[in-house]
């Protein structure tokens, strides 16, 4: 196992998987900010628009 790790292409393929990985760990955490985000102005719009329609 350990003779597997001596060769370059091993360490080449590890440290890409790890980069897949954390990249896709931070597009993730993007991704629900910005839908979290859009929520919170889709309910402060319909809050404004309820409260103007009332009036």
């Amino acid at each position: 196992m350990m003779k597997l790790l001596d060769t370059d292409g091993a360490w080449i393929a590890i440290g890409i998987s790890v980069f897949f990985i954390v990249v896709g760990v931070v597009m993730k955490r993007v991704f629900v900010n910005i839908l979290k985000k859009s929520a919170q102005e889709s309910e402060a719009s319909c809050a404004t628009s309820e409260t103007q329609k009332h009036d």
